[in-house]
Protein backbone atom coordinates (compact mmCIF):
# COMPACT_ATOMS: atom_id res chain seq x y z
CA UNK A 1 0.00 0.00 0.00
CA UNK A 2 1.43 3.16 -1.20
CA UNK A 3 1.92 5.70 1.80
CA UNK A 4 1.43 9.59 0.43
CA UNK A 5 1.67 12.38 3.00
CA UNK A 6 -0.47 15.44 2.33
CA UNK A 7 0.82 18.42 4.46
CA UNK A 8 -2.22 20.78 5.08
CA UNK A 9 -3.10 24.19 6.90
CA UNK A 10 -6.84 24.29 5.81
CA UNK A 11 -5.96 26.85 2.78
CA UNK A 12 -7.68 26.35 -0.59
CA UNK A 13 -4.58 25.13 -2.02
CA UNK A 14 -3.77 23.09 0.10
CA UNK A 15 -7.38 21.39 -0.69
CA UNK A 16 -6.08 21.66 -4.34
CA UNK A 17 -3.35 19.13 -3.91
CA UNK A 18 -5.39 16.89 -1.84
CA UNK A 19 -7.94 16.75 -4.81
CA UNK A 20 -5.18 16.34 -7.15
CA UNK A 21 -3.74 13.74 -5.37
CA UNK A 22 -6.45 11.59 -4.48
CA UNK A 23 -7.31 11.15 -7.95
CA UNK A 24 -4.07 10.57 -8.90
CA UNK A 25 -3.88 7.95 -7.40
CA UNK A 26 -7.56 6.63 -7.48
CA UNK A 27 -6.52 3.28 -8.56
CA UNK A 28 -3.89 2.54 -6.09
CA UNK A 29 -4.63 0.94 -2.84
CA UNK A 30 -3.14 3.91 -0.48
CA UNK A 31 -3.49 5.61 2.87
CA UNK A 32 -2.99 8.89 2.98
CA UNK A 33 -1.72 11.01 6.00
CA UNK A 34 -2.79 14.15 6.44
CA UNK A 35 -0.72 16.04 8.08
CA UNK A 36 -1.13 19.54 10.19
CA UNK A 37 1.57 21.52 11.61
CA UNK A 38 1.60 24.08 14.19
CA UNK A 39 3.52 26.67 15.92
CA UNK A 40 1.63 29.25 17.79
CA UNK A 41 2.43 32.53 17.82
CA UNK A 42 2.99 33.18 21.35
CA UNK A 43 5.67 29.95 21.28
CA UNK A 44 9.40 31.75 22.46
CA UNK A 45 11.85 30.59 24.42
CA UNK A 46 10.27 31.69 27.54
CA UNK A 47 7.38 29.70 26.44
CA UNK A 48 9.25 26.27 27.71
CA UNK A 49 8.82 27.61 31.13
CA UNK A 50 4.83 26.87 30.57
CA UNK A 51 3.02 28.91 32.22
CA UNK A 52 -1.09 27.76 32.55
CA UNK A 53 -2.55 30.81 30.11
CA UNK A 54 0.03 29.45 27.45
CA UNK A 55 -0.91 25.59 27.91
CA UNK A 56 -4.11 26.50 27.73
CA UNK A 57 -3.65 28.40 24.63
CA UNK A 58 -1.78 25.37 23.28
CA UNK A 59 -4.16 22.95 23.67
CA UNK A 60 -7.26 25.02 21.89
CA UNK A 61 -4.49 25.10 18.72
CA UNK A 62 -3.87 21.09 19.52
CA UNK A 63 -7.37 20.50 19.46
CA UNK A 64 -8.23 22.94 16.73
CA UNK A 65 -5.81 21.23 14.87
CA UNK A 66 -6.92 17.79 15.19
CA UNK A 67 -10.87 18.76 14.81
CA UNK A 68 -10.14 20.24 11.46
CA UNK A 69 -8.46 17.29 10.34
CA UNK A 70 -11.04 15.00 11.30
CA UNK A 71 -13.40 17.52 9.24
CA UNK A 72 -11.71 17.24 6.12
CA UNK A 73 -10.88 13.66 6.01
CA UNK A 74 -14.67 13.56 6.01
CA UNK A 75 -15.23 15.79 3.55
CA UNK A 76 -12.78 13.89 1.35
CA UNK A 77 -14.86 10.74 1.84
CA UNK A 78 -17.75 12.52 0.75
CA UNK A 79 -16.16 14.12 -2.34
CA UNK A 80 -14.11 11.29 -3.50
CA UNK A 81 -15.88 7.80 -1.89
CA UNK A 82 -12.58 5.11 -2.73
CA UNK A 83 -12.65 1.65 -0.90
CA UNK A 84 -8.87 1.66 -2.49
CA UNK A 85 -8.47 4.85 -0.17
CA UNK A 86 -7.85 5.06 3.81
CA UNK A 87 -6.81 7.98 5.88
CA UNK A 88 -4.83 9.06 9.11
CA UNK A 89 -3.72 12.18 10.50
CA UNK A 90 -1.20 13.83 12.35
CA UNK A 91 -1.65 16.97 14.01
CA UNK A 92 2.19 17.98 15.39
CA UNK A 93 3.24 20.95 17.36
CA UNK A 94 6.64 21.53 15.36
CA UNK A 95 7.56 23.36 12.11
CA UNK A 96 6.62 21.56 9.01
CA UNK A 97 9.98 20.81 7.75
CA UNK A 98 11.23 18.92 10.87
CA UNK A 99 8.18 16.87 10.82
CA UNK A 100 8.56 15.89 7.41
CA UNK A 101 12.03 14.63 8.89
CA UNK A 102 10.80 12.86 11.46
CA UNK A 103 8.08 10.99 9.81
CA UNK A 104 10.56 10.26 7.08
CA UNK A 105 12.75 8.75 9.46
CA UNK A 106 10.02 6.58 10.98
CA UNK A 107 8.94 5.15 7.67
CA UNK A 108 5.90 6.50 7.67
CA UNK A 109 5.35 7.75 3.75
CA UNK A 110 6.59 7.07 0.50
CA UNK A 111 5.82 10.28 -1.14
CA UNK A 112 4.64 13.34 -0.30
CA UNK A 113 1.31 16.01 -2.30
CA UNK A 114 1.44 19.69 -1.28
CA UNK A 115 -0.10 22.76 -2.61
CA UNK A 116 2.12 25.81 -3.52
CA UNK A 117 1.33 29.07 -2.58
CA UNK A 118 0.20 31.62 -5.75
CA UNK A 119 2.07 34.54 -6.46
CA UNK A 120 -0.10 37.78 -5.55
CA UNK A 121 0.03 40.28 -8.42
CA UNK A 122 2.05 38.36 -10.23
CA UNK A 123 1.97 36.20 -12.87
CA UNK A 124 4.07 33.28 -12.58
CA UNK A 125 3.03 30.87 -9.89
CA UNK A 126 6.01 31.01 -7.14
CA UNK A 127 6.28 28.63 -4.42
CA UNK A 128 5.75 29.24 -0.66
CA UNK A 129 8.52 29.17 1.46
CA UNK A 130 7.49 26.43 3.21
CA UNK A 131 7.10 24.13 -0.22
CA UNK A 132 10.28 25.72 -1.04
CA UNK A 133 12.11 24.38 2.63
CA UNK A 134 10.19 20.73 1.90
CA UNK A 135 11.29 20.47 -1.86
CA UNK A 136 14.97 21.24 -1.02
CA UNK A 137 14.91 18.90 1.61
CA UNK A 138 12.55 16.20 1.53
CA UNK A 139 14.53 13.15 1.59
CA UNK A 140 11.99 11.20 -0.56
CA UNK A 141 9.67 12.44 -3.80
CA UNK A 142 7.66 15.54 -3.49
CA UNK A 143 4.79 16.77 -5.92
CA UNK A 144 4.13 20.36 -5.75
CA UNK A 145 0.74 21.30 -7.06
CA UNK A 146 0.20 24.95 -7.97
CA UNK A 147 -2.42 26.88 -7.18
CA UNK A 148 -5.90 26.71 -9.06
CA UNK A 149 -4.86 23.34 -11.29
CA UNK A 150 -7.28 21.15 -12.00
CA UNK A 151 -6.65 17.62 -12.31
CA UNK A 152 -5.62 16.32 -15.83
CA UNK A 153 -4.24 12.76 -16.11
CA UNK A 154 -0.42 12.98 -16.39
CA UNK A 155 -0.03 11.77 -19.94
CA UNK A 156 3.31 13.53 -21.51
CA UNK A 157 5.55 14.13 -18.37
CA UNK A 158 8.74 16.15 -19.16
CA UNK A 159 12.03 15.41 -17.53
CA UNK A 160 14.85 17.68 -18.40
CA UNK A 161 18.25 16.41 -17.60
CA UNK A 162 21.92 17.31 -17.96
CA UNK A 163 23.08 13.62 -18.57
CA UNK A 164 25.54 14.53 -15.57
CA UNK A 165 23.44 13.03 -12.96
CA UNK A 166 24.58 9.07 -12.58
CA UNK A 167 20.74 7.76 -12.21
CA UNK A 168 20.18 4.55 -10.19
CA UNK A 169 17.06 2.82 -10.25
CA UNK A 170 15.41 4.22 -6.95
CA UNK A 171 16.16 7.91 -8.71
CA UNK A 172 14.09 7.18 -11.76
CA UNK A 173 11.78 4.49 -10.06
CA UNK A 174 8.76 6.76 -9.28
CA UNK A 175 8.68 8.29 -12.74
CA UNK A 176 8.44 4.48 -13.91
CA UNK A 177 5.13 4.40 -11.26
CA UNK A 178 3.20 6.87 -12.91
CA UNK A 179 3.81 5.72 -16.90
CA UNK A 180 2.82 2.14 -15.38
CA UNK A 181 -0.65 3.70 -13.79
CA UNK A 182 -1.42 6.30 -16.72
CA UNK A 183 0.50 4.75 -20.22
CA UNK A 184 2.08 7.72 -20.07
CA UNK A 185 5.09 9.53 -22.41
CA UNK A 186 8.06 10.88 -21.05
CA UNK A 187 9.67 13.47 -22.93
CA UNK A 188 13.47 13.50 -21.75
CA UNK A 189 14.96 17.30 -22.42
CA UNK A 190 18.58 17.95 -22.88
CA UNK A 191 19.99 21.53 -23.26
CA UNK A 192 22.94 21.35 -25.49
CA UNK A 193 25.89 24.19 -24.68
CA UNK A 194 28.65 24.68 -27.54
CA UNK A 195 29.48 21.17 -29.30
CA UNK A 196 28.14 17.68 -28.95
CA UNK A 197 27.97 15.44 -25.41
CA UNK A 198 30.82 14.00 -23.63
CA UNK A 199 31.36 10.13 -24.07
CA UNK A 200 30.30 10.18 -19.92
CA UNK A 201 27.01 11.86 -20.84
CA UNK A 202 26.20 9.22 -23.64
CA UNK A 203 26.37 7.02 -21.13
CA UNK A 204 23.84 8.32 -19.17
CA UNK A 205 22.08 8.84 -21.96
CA UNK A 206 22.21 5.23 -23.11
CA UNK A 207 21.16 4.22 -19.79
CA UNK A 208 18.14 6.45 -19.86
CA UNK A 209 16.85 4.88 -22.67
CA UNK A 210 17.74 1.60 -21.75
CA UNK A 211 15.43 2.30 -17.97
CA UNK A 212 12.54 3.66 -19.73
CA UNK A 213 12.51 0.64 -22.53
CA UNK A 214 9.35 -0.75 -21.35
CA UNK A 215 7.60 2.46 -21.61
CA UNK A 216 7.04 5.32 -24.30
CA UNK A 217 9.92 7.73 -24.51
CA UNK A 218 11.25 10.77 -26.37
CA UNK A 219 14.40 11.83 -26.49
CA UNK A 220 14.70 16.38 -27.44
CA UNK A 221 17.90 18.07 -27.89
CA UNK A 222 17.45 22.14 -27.92
CA UNK A 223 20.45 23.86 -28.06
CA UNK A 224 21.96 27.48 -26.00
CA UNK A 225 18.69 28.23 -24.05
CA UNK A 226 19.00 28.31 -20.55
CA UNK A 227 17.57 25.34 -18.55
CA UNK A 228 14.18 27.37 -17.47
CA UNK A 229 13.52 28.84 -21.18
CA UNK A 230 13.91 25.97 -22.36
CA UNK A 231 11.45 24.33 -20.10
CA UNK A 232 8.72 27.44 -20.48
CA UNK A 233 8.86 26.86 -24.37
CA UNK A 234 8.73 23.03 -24.23
CA UNK A 235 5.69 23.11 -21.66
CA UNK A 236 4.35 25.63 -24.38
CA UNK A 237 4.82 23.61 -27.75
CA UNK A 238 3.82 20.46 -26.05
CA UNK A 239 0.78 19.58 -23.71
CA UNK A 240 2.94 18.96 -20.96
CA UNK A 241 0.94 17.29 -17.82
CA UNK A 242 3.75 16.74 -15.58
CA UNK A 243 7.11 18.30 -14.89
CA UNK A 244 10.09 15.90 -12.88
CA UNK A 245 13.50 16.85 -11.32
CA UNK A 246 15.96 15.31 -9.81
CA UNK A 247 17.22 17.80 -7.03
CA UNK A 248 20.72 16.91 -6.84
CA UNK A 249 23.26 19.31 -4.95
CA UNK A 250 25.60 19.45 -7.81
CA UNK A 251 23.18 19.75 -10.86
CA UNK A 252 21.85 22.18 -12.45
CA UNK A 253 18.59 21.85 -10.47
CA UNK A 254 20.26 23.49 -7.86
CA UNK A 255 21.38 26.34 -9.79
CA UNK A 256 17.91 27.13 -11.48
CA UNK A 257 15.86 26.91 -7.63
CA UNK A 258 18.39 27.41 -5.36
CA UNK A 259 21.37 29.78 -6.04
CA UNK A 260 20.14 33.58 -4.83
CA UNK A 261 16.84 34.06 -7.15
CA UNK A 262 15.17 31.58 -4.94
CA UNK A 263 11.80 32.68 -6.51
CA UNK A 264 13.02 31.85 -9.94
CA UNK A 265 11.35 28.47 -8.90
CA UNK A 266 7.96 30.66 -10.26
CA UNK A 267 9.48 30.29 -14.28
CA UNK A 268 5.43 30.16 -15.14
CA UNK A 269 5.02 27.21 -13.52
CA UNK A 270 1.65 26.02 -13.91
CA UNK A 271 1.77 22.49 -13.61
CA UNK A 272 2.64 19.78 -11.28
CA UNK A 273 6.36 19.40 -10.36
CA UNK A 274 7.70 16.00 -8.98
CA UNK A 275 11.22 16.47 -7.33
CA UNK A 276 13.14 13.45 -6.65
CA UNK A 277 16.08 13.61 -4.20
Amino acid sequence: MKKILLPTDFSDNAWNAIKYAVQLYKNEKCNFILLNTYTPIIYQVEYLQASTPQLQVLEIVKETSKRKLSELIQTIKKEFDNPNHTFTQISAFNTLTAEIDELYEGNVMDIIVMGTKGATGLKEVLFGSNTVHVLKNAKCPVIAIPSGFSFETPHEILFPTDYEIDYQDKHLQPILDITAMYNTRVNILHVLYGGDISERQEQIRLKLENFFNKTAYLFHNVKNQNIAEAITRFQLKARINLLVMINNKHSFFENLFFKSTINQIGFHLNIPFLVIP
